[in-house]
């Protein structure tokens, strides 16, 4: 873990920060490579994506502040230091959802389409996130005994799980523990992005419906979330014996995408009905 970069003078430049730039432009090509399916200009991809860093950054930030108050309580000017990490991806998520519903209404374009091209732009986004969180030692994971990875003193995992058998005292009495062993479940999550943004940039060619993409996005990160969400080492409040992510990933992502799965392959329009061939040039 190395979470600053380089510096500018005073200004550090944190790698957690580079790779959300990085995400942001990686979702951005694959939003231009797919947006005739979306019937999308590229001046209206360019909008749905400043759309997905401004929603994206506000929502997943009232989301962690609120899941992670303690932290902000004492100092609430931290809440707006978003350089050094703290996002929860569902808070964005959802803001963005809402934001891209209303601008598909605005422009009179067919939301679910908008939602297919995003669920693989999203899933790759997301991907470089979670290195960002990796590099941040944030969203870190719980003790393991094998293919295990240390923090550093004083960051977040050394605070809450640290390795006394690494305690090294400095001339001013100051102990300096590294964490102990834990699951790198951040780069876990990155590589199960990864692989969803393939799967379904893969399901543009065997899907007959317009929105059954979005709803597998929606099935195949609930299913990602929930499982590595056993691993997470962050964690200290449940819903219903489940973390939050968990919770919403298991009573409102897999659902809805199975539902929605279904109820587009019975209703919805003909995946390629024209639109992509009308996409303005």
């Amino acid at each position: 873990m190395h979470s600053i970069a380089f510096q500018i003078g005073g200004l550090s430049i944190h790698w957690y920060g580079i790779f959300i730039a990085l995400g942001f432009l990686a979702a951005l090509i694959v939003l231009q490579c797919k947006r005739r399916y979306a019937g999308m200009t590229p001046d209206q991809i360019f909008d749905i994506g400043i759309i997905a860093v401004v929603g994206g950054v506000i929502g997943s930030r009232i989301f962690y502040v609120i899941e992670f108050w303690h932290q902000f309580s004492g100092n609430p000017l931290k809440i707006f230091r978003i350089d050094q990490g703290g996002l929860v991806f569902y808070g964005g998520f959802l803001l963005v959802l809402v934001i891209l519903w209303l601008y598909s209404r605005w422009k009179k374009l067919s939301i679910a389409r908008i939602f297919d091209i995003y669920g693989p732009a999203m899933a790759l986004g997301h991907a470089f996130g979670r290195i960002g969180c990796f590099m941040q030692g944030c969203c870190f994971g719980r003790p393991t005994q094998h293919c295990g990875v240390s923090f550093p003193p004083g960051t977040a995992p050394a605070l809450k799980y640290p390795d006394f058998t690494t305690a090294k005292i400095a001339e001013n009495g100051q102990a300096f523990i590294r964490s102990l062993a834990l699951h790198p479940v951040q780069l876990y999550e990155s590589l199960a992005n990864l692989l969803l943004c393939i799967v379904l940039l893969l399901l543009f060619k065997k899907v007959r419906k317009v929105g059954q993409v979005a709803a597998s996005y929606f099935i195949g990160y609930g299913l990602i979330r929930f499982s590595l969400e056993f691993l997470r080492g962050d964690h200290t409040d449940s819903i219903l014996g489940m973390t939050p992510a968990q919770f919403i990933g298991v009573v409102i992502m897999i659902p809805c995408g199975i539902f929605f799965y279904l109820y587009f392959g019975k209703y919805g329009e003909d995946a390629y009905g024209g639109a992509e061939e009308t996409a303005g040039k």
